[in-house]
């Protein structure tokens, strides 16, 4: 058995000093590497971080949030609704309020798991979204989605006039994107709302436990039925929304290489705007 394990150790080593190089430079060349449409999303999508948080605090033009405040609040609280049945639990009913937030009224459930579920749960699905945005099929086929569950916030948020014109605009407004340039803008939206949706939970966890203390928040319930403070929790949730985002971004850059010009080829083929016009 020694001189088994002798001869192994420089086999090993003289086969991961022959693989390193090669391995590293085929990850690199498959991928990571950023090439020039990859890197235009990237500074669109360190735009968005920016102008989001200033529309998040701004008084008055926080308005031009409403409706994507109200869809990745059906986010969160999809989260918790989807879990609950998942752990034996039963929703009653769910509500959305873009002043006042969500609340999802269930039965049963397990409480360690649907209470942080509806800030992972979002920052989750904004991952999902910001991964999409990289490429335009993939959005094309994300923002009929989107469109569902923005109809969707009309049926469970509070009906008023602002509330139903402003989703109705942002539905018309990925309709729209739909016949600009084979729908190269529905991709820029789409990752709007996934850089948003994604850390939703980084802004309103700050907005809760810090500048307002609120404590009917999920974090400050979870502190007090399972220990530690709101605050570490929400920090932890935050974390873990930004490890959720980063992957979505890396997945993003590894799965689609295309260029502008080729991604708008690619999206000729998928459900074609131009002939849908020919024929109306």
């Amino acid at each position: 058995m020694p001189p088994l394990r002798s001869s192994f150790g420089p086999l090993a080593r003289r086969a991961l000093v022959t693989a390193g190089p090669a391995t590293a430079h085929t990850l690199a060349k498959r991928g990571l590497s950023v090439n020039h449409t990859q890197g235009v999303t990237l500074g669109v999508i360190a735009a968005y971080v920016v102008i989001i948080a200033l529309l998040w605090n701004l008084p008055y033009v926080r308005w031009v949030l409403w409706p994507f405040k109200m869809l990745v609040i059906a986010f969160h609280e999809f989260g918790h609704a989807i879990t609950a049945c998942c752990t034996g639990g039963r929703v009653e009913s769910i509500s959305l309020d873009p002043h006042e937030g969500g609340v999802t009224h269930m039965r049963g459930g397990k409480q360690a798991i649907t209470l942080p579920a509806g800030y992972l749960g979002s920052s989750l699905i904004g991952a999902l979204l910001t991964f999409c945005g990289f490429n335009i099929n993939a959005s094309k086929i994300c923002s009929i989605v989107l469109g569902v569950c923005f109809l969707l916030t009309l049926w469970w948020g509070k009906k008023d006039w602002l509330t139903i014109l402003t989703i109705l605009l942002a539905v018309g407004l990925l309709v729209a994107c739909w016949f600009i340039k084979h729908a190269e803008p529905l991709r820029f939206v789409v990752l709007f709302i996934g850089v948003m949706s994604s850390l939703y939970s980084v802004w309103d966890i700050c907005d809760d436990l810090i500048l307002r203390k609120v404590n009917s928040s999920d974090a400050s319930v979870f502190a007090k039925r399972y220990g530690g403070s709101s605050q570490c929790w929400g920090i932890i949730w935050s974390l873990i929304s930004l490890v959720f985002m980063i992957c979505g971004i890396l997945a993003g850059l590894a799965a689609f290489k295309q260029s502008f010009e080729q991604q708008e080829d690619d999206s000729k083929h998928l459900i074609p705007t131009v002939r849908m016009l020919l024929k109306i």
